[in-house]
């Protein structure tokens, strides 16, 4: 009976002595968190005592490679002075770095020799020491007269600033422009554990064939790089010129008379043509045919080489006249404004001659008979 007495009293004495110490107090004892996390602790410095606690504020066990901070407001502070059964709070950062092995790790927080708090971080996930270049659209379509901009993110993995160069390996002849918080730039630089927006824009050269182009784009460091491949389709422009062996859109033709016209037709774009359809638009009363009808299919940079067969009108006098040539695909057209001049048939010239010198005789003859009278 004595001896729970004794220890009813021991308990008692080690109760009182418990409530009057100093303590330190987070709720947060043990938290996950992923590489390069920052994690802030809330912590309370109680003075459970009746006299005023001035402890020595600081941290054991912190691993190699991370970093911890002790703030109040704005201010670090390794000593706190706390009233007699009173707290007082401060901010302890702890900073995770980006190189680091998957795991729990502990370490220690004190308040002088009086109190003590551990704390456990577990490190979710395998740390890296790297830069990621990504982009959520690697990949598009256009033709050849078409910019493509991509947008990408550069994330900077390691615990330096770093200030990468960017480099594209374009083909020859294409333009590849970068651009870091709007403005055109060859480097961006990125803080540690940060992400940067780069702009890129891929502007291909004007004779461009269609096709699939790939083009490798790196930021690169001394120590760290980041690479993506971007994808160009070019579907090719269509165009096209309509034009004469020597560029000549005028001719002359004799009313009623038939007249062949060579006609060149030229793929100026970077796409194969297909179906190219020849029409025309005439003056009335006159007829006008191709010869080919049509061209099945033209390579970009080729030409071929039609006649547009002319018939004028029996009616049609004297002058210019104008008919409208075109060439036409589905995707592009090209028209042309030919002139034609008309002429007086020959035989209508004959017979103006002879009615003039009909007309001549015969006043010589009225002058030769009547002239002396």
């Amino acid at each position: 009976m004595l001896f729970v007495v004794v220890m009813g009293f021991v308990a008692l004495l080690h109760a009182e002595e418990t409530e009057k110490r100093m303590l330190l107090y987070t709720p947060y004892t043990k938290i996950s968190v992923p590489p390069g996390e920052t994690i802030n602790y809330s912590i309370d410095v109680v003075n459970n005592t009746e006299g005023l606690q001035t402890p020595d504020i600081y941290v054991m066990g912190i691993p190699h490679g991370w970093k911890s901070e002790m703030k109040s407001g704005s201010y670090i502070v390794n000593q706190l002075a706390v009233m007699p059964n009173d707290k007082k709070t401060f901010n302890l950062q702890v900073t995770v770095p980006l190189q680091v092995n998957r795991g729990t790790y502990r370490f220690v927080v004190h308040a002088g020799n009086e109190a003590e708090l551990p704390l456990s971080v577990m490190v979710s996930s395998q740390g890296t020491y790297k830069t990621e270049f990504t982009t959520d659209q690697p990949n598009m379509q256009g033709n050849s007269k078409s910019n493509f901009n991509f947008n990408a993110n550069l994330n900077n993995k390691t615990a330096e600033t770093q200030l990468y160069a960017l480099i594209a390996a374009a083909p020859r002849g294409w333009n590849v422009i970068f651009r870091a918080n709007g403005k055109q730039a060859t480097s961006a630089q990125v803080e540690p554990n940060s992400t940067e927006n780069i702009s890129i824009e891929i502007t291909p050269p004007g004779n461009v064939e269609a096709g699939t182009y790939k083009i490798p784009i790196k930021a690169t460091t001394g120590s760290a790089s980041g690479e993506l491949e971007l994808e160009v389709v070019v579907t090719g422009s269509y165009d096209m010129e309509l034009t004469t062996p020597r560029g000549l859109l005028s001719s002359d033709i004799t009313a009623g008379d038939t007249k062949r016209i060579d006609l060149v037709v030229n793929n100026t774009g970077s796409a194969e043509l297909k179906d190219v359809r020849l029409s025309s638009s005439k003056p009335e009363g006159w007829e006008v045919s191709f010869e080919p009808t049509a061209v099945e299919t033209l390579k970009a940079g080729e030409s071929v080489d039609v006649q547009a067969v002319v018939r004028a009108s029996k009616k049609a006098i004297p002058g210019d006249y104008v008919m409208n040539i075109s060439a036409n695909t589905p995707e592009t057209g090209k028209s042309v404004s030919f002139r034609m001049t008309v002429k007086t048939p020959l035989l209508w010239g004959w017979i103006g001659i002879g009615i003039i010198v009909v007309v001549c005789g015969t006043i010589f003859y009225l002058f030769r008979k009547y002239g002396r009278r």
